[in-house]
C-alpha cells in the first residue's frame, strides 16, 4: 500500500510511534530516530517488574515493529546535519515535540520544509501549539473527565490500564496525515497536521459529553454499567467462578436473555419491561440477574445467549484473548519475538515486518543511504 512511501519519525512513547508502526505495516519505509545521549526512546526503560535487561522492553515493543533505528544527538551540528537531509528525503514526519523544543532543535516544520515543500508533517502535543506543557496519558485522563467517570460509584477516580488517549491520538494523527497525503496527491502541496492529547479525549467522551451538553445530566462513576442503557456493561458470576458480561442494548435481546434464564416473565414485569424503566430500576434487575446466573455454568451460558442473539462475553484474562482466532491474525512474528498489529483492517497485503529494532541499531546503513 505504501511501498514508496518514506516517513521520519521524531516521536516517542506511544501515540506517535504507534502512527509509525501503522505505515510501518502497511509497506512504508519508517527510520525512527532516537535521542543518542538518553539512550533512545523513553520506553526502552519502562519495565516491568522481572523483566529481561537490554533495550527492548516489552512497552517499547508495543508501537516499533517494522522500524529502522538511527541514534543522532540533535544539539550537535553531525545530528542535526543528518536529520535535515533525512526529511528532505521524506514524505512524512512525525513528531511529539512540547510547543518550542523542535524549533529549538530545527526540526519544526517550516524549518524542514524550506528543503521539502511537499513535506507532510504530523505532530502530537499534549494540550495543543501553544502551551508547552508536557502532556502524559494519564494527567490527560484525569483532566478531561476520564478518570471522574472511571471505577466504582463509591471508590475514586480511576485511570485506565492502557494509555487509551495516546492510542485515540495516535488514530487522530493517522487519520489526518492520511488526509494530507491524499491533499497532497490532488494538490502537490505539503501540510502541517496537529492533534494534541487533550483535545483527542474530549472528542472522545462520545455519548458521556452530551448526556451533560444534550440531557443535562453530569456523568459520575458507576463501575463498567451504562448510563443510559440496562443491564449493560455489568458482569455476573456464573456457577464455575467465571464472569459473564451482558450488553443487552434494546428490549428483544432482553425477552430473550429472560427466556434463556428461565425468567419469560421477567421482561413483561412493569418495572423490567422497557428499557429506560430498566434503567431507573438498576439494581433490584441487577439482583435477580444476579442470583439466576449463579445457576449456570458461563462457558454454557454464554453459548446459550450468543446462540440467542444477547450480547454477552465471558471475561477473559489477556492471556486467554491472545490465544483466540481473533488474536491469532493480529500477531506479528519475527524470529523469537511477538507482537500485535496496530491495523486490523484486510485487503491491503501487509507484509513481514522486522521485529523492534535496538536503540541505533541502522545507523551505518541510513548514514550510507544519504552520503
Amino acid at each position: 500500500m505504501f511501498q514508496n512511501l518514506k516517513v521520519l519519525e521524531l516521536a516517542s512513547v506511544l501515540a506517535g510511534p504507534s502512527v509509525g508502526q501503522f505505515f510501518a505495516e502497511l509497506g512504508a519505509e519508517v527510520i525512527k530516530v532516537e535521542n543518542l545521549r538518553a539512550g533512545g526512546d523513553v520506553t526502552r526503560s519502562w519495565k516491568t517488574k522481572g523483566e529481561n535487561e537490554g533495550d527492548l522492553s516489552a512497552y517499547f515493543c508495543c508501537c516499533n515493529w517494522g522500524k529502522k533505528s538511527i541514534a543522532v544527538d540533535l544539539t550537535t551540528d553531525d545530528g542535526n546535519r543528518i536529520v535535515q537531509k533525512l526529511a528532505a528525503q521524506s514524505d512524512v514526519i512525525i513528531a511529539s515535540y512540547k510547543p518550542g523544543d523542535a524549533e529549538k532543535l530545527g526540526v519544526a516544520y517550516e524549518q524542514l520544509r524550506a528543503n521539502n515543500e511537499q513535506l507532510i508533517y504530523g505532530q502530537i502535543t499534549g494540550y495543543g501549539a501553544d502551551d508547552d506543557r508536557v502532556g502524559y496519558d494519564a494527567v490527560i485522563q484525569a483532566e478531561s473527565g476520564f478518570m471522574e467517570l472511571n471505577g466504582e460509584k463509591d471508590g475514586p477516580p480511576t485511570k485506565m490500564p492502557v494509555a487509551l488517549i495516546d492510542v485515540l491520538a495516535g488514530h487522530q494523527l493517522k487519520e489526518a496525515v492520511l488526509l494530507a497525503l491524499l491533499k497532497k496527491e490532488r494538490t502537490g502541496a505539503g501540510s502541517l497536521v496537529e492533534v494534541s492529547l487533550l483535545q483527542t479525549a474530549i472528542a472522545s467522551l462520545a455519548n458521556q459529553a452530551t448526556n451533560w451538553l444534550v440531557a443535562n445530566k453530569l456523568p459520575t462513576r458507576q463501575g463498567s454499567a451504562h448510563p443510559n442503557i440496562a443491564p449493560y456493561g455489568e458482569s455476573f458470576l456464573t456457577k464455575n467462578g467465571k464472569r459473564i458480561l451482558l450488553a443487552v442494548g434494546n428490549d428483544k435481546q432482553f425477552q430473550a436473555l429472560a427466556t434463556v434464564l428461565g425468567k419469560p416473565a421477567l421482561a413483561q414485569q412493569p418495572i423490567y419491561k422497557s428499557n429506560e424503566i430498566r434503567v431507573a430500576n438498576r439494581t433490584s434487575l441487577n439482583e435477580i440477574l444476579s442470583l439466576s446466573i449463579k445457576q449456570f455454568d458461563g462457558v454454557e451460558l454464554a453459548s446459550r445467549l450468543n446462540a440467542s442473539k444477547v450480547p454477552a462475553g465471558l471475561i477473559q484474562t489477556v492471556r486467554e484473548v491472545l490465544e483466540t482466532p481473533a488474536a491469532k491474525g493480529l500477531i506479528i512474528r519475527d524470529n523469537e519475538m511477538k507482537g500485535v498489529r496496530t491495523f486490523v483492517g484486510t485487503g491491503f497485503g501487509a507484509g513481514h515486518l522486522l521485529s523492534p529494532p535496538h536503540v541505533g541499531q541502522h545507523t551505518d546503513e541510513v548514514l550510507k543511504m544519504i552520503r
